[in-house]
C-alpha cells in the first residue's frame, strides 16, 4: 500500500464505526461514476433490440411468462 493510503487507512480505522461507514460510502460513491462509453454501448444495444423487435426478429415475453419459467 502506498504511503499516503497507508496513513489514511491507519487514521480511518481509529474513527468511530459510524464515521468509518460514512467514509466508506464516500469512497465507494467516488468510484461509481458514470462511464460514457458504457452508456453508449447500452444505448446501442437497446436500439438494436428495438429494431430487431420491430422487424419481427425477436418477440416480447410477458412478465408473467418470464416469472413462471423461473419456478
Amino acid at each position: 500500500m502506498q504511503q499516503a493510503a497507508k496513513a489514511l487507512s491507519e487514521l480511518a480505522v481509529q474513527l468511530p464505526p459510524v464515521e468509518r461507514m460514512a467514509l466508506v460510502e464516500q469512497i465507494l460513491d467516488s468510484l461509481d461514476e458514470p462511464d460514457p462509453s458504457m452508456d453508449a454501448l447500452w444505448a446501442q444495444e437497446a436500439d438494436d433490440r428495438l429494431a430487431a423487435y420491430r422487424r419481427g426478429e425477436i418477440r416480447a415475453v410477458p412478465l408473467s411468462e418470464v416469472l413462471a419459467s423461473q419456478k
